[in-house]
């Protein structure tokens, strides 16, 4: 399958979306979720019922998947909570990694290609950010935090032990990347996208984007052509030999498009962006009242 992903919207035939409808309670082998703004709450906690669903769902045979923009170290605490072994497709299907630490598939951006797409954002290269798949100072790479801070500060407070500041950011980029990220307000991010339309990267690369409106907070993520949430969700059903009508996915942003677009079950939340809403999927309850309890009660029977 081959991804042409502009603004987290994928180009895939038409013969290829689901149609939204229920599936029977025993159809579905496999849920992926989405983190933030569809596990977690408004307060970034995951709920009792979200909770208690996900360990009933394991408990009745079905696969759960976590399936987020987040690098892996950062979205394991999130996983450890439920109980359960595992797997997680983070960076935004760049990796694929189990909760104990096991690799099923990396997806690296080629130095090179970074070089040159950070050479060519020349203007937003205070909102640049690079990661890198380690567990160590320098998993994440920027040149300071003046244009940060506001926009992404309780991400930075939290990360800060992996958080290397190299000057220019393009010394960093002594091995491939797992992503480079432009993060901060709408209005910047717009700009940023129209800079990279002009870029001449085209299909060398995609670029999805995670957008929080009420925060005015915009990420763009880059990632290695190809590189998508859905890709590697189609990846790994295909490895467990799960069939895509058997896969329930849930999610709210741009970001999760291609992931919606494989399910054969897509789900939304009821605090999805207007362009998700637009498409015509399943809307279950907002992460405010326990959504992801709600999707997963129409297919697990108690």
């Amino acid at each position: 399958m081959t991804n042409a992903s502009v603004k987290g919207v994928s180009l895939l035939s038409e013969a290829r979306k689901p149609e939204s409808r229920s599936p029977k309670s025993d159809s579905i082998r496999l849920i992926a979720s989405d983190i933030d703004g569809t596990l977690l709450n408004p307060q970034f906690q995951i709920s009792s019922n979200d909770l208690a669903a996900l360990r009933h769902a394991n408990d009745s045979g079905i696969e759960i998947v976590l399936v987020t923009g987040r690098r892996h170290t950062f979205a394991v605490p999130i996983a450890q909570q439920l109980g359960f072994d595992l797997w997680l497709i983070s960076s935004n299907g760049a990796v694929t990694r189990s909760l104990a630490g096991e690799t099923f598939h990396r997806d690296l951006m080629p130095l090179e290609i970074c070089r040159e797409l950070v050479g060519s954002m020349q203007d937003f290269r205070g909102n640049t950010v690079l990661t890198f798949d380690n567990e160590t100072k320098g998993a994440i790479v920027l040149e300071h935090l003046d244009d940060l801070n506001t926009s992404i500060r309780r991400w930075l407070e939290k990360n800060m032990a992996y958080i290397d500041f190299v000057a220019p950011i393009e010394n960093a980029l002594t091995s491939d990347p797992v992503q480079a990220m432009f993060c901060g307000s709408t209005a910047r991010m717009v700009e940023a996208l129209k800079a990279l339309k002009s870029s001449g990267m085209g299909n060398r690369v995609t670029v999805l984007r995670t957008e929080y409106p009420e925060r005015d907070l915009s990420m763009i993520d880059v990632l290695n052509a190809g590189c998508s949430k859905g890709h590697a969700l189609e990846r790994w059903a295909a490895h467990r030999g799960f069939q895509r009508e058997e896969v329930m996915a849930i999610g709210d942003n741009h970001n999760d498009v291609e992931m919606l677009e494989f399910a054969g079950h897509p789900v939304i939340m009821g605090n999805a962006c207007e362009e998700l809403r637009a498409r015509g999927w399943s809307v279950t309850l907002g992460n405010d009242a326990c959504g992801v309890a709600a999707a997963i009660g129409e297919v697990v029977s108690r």
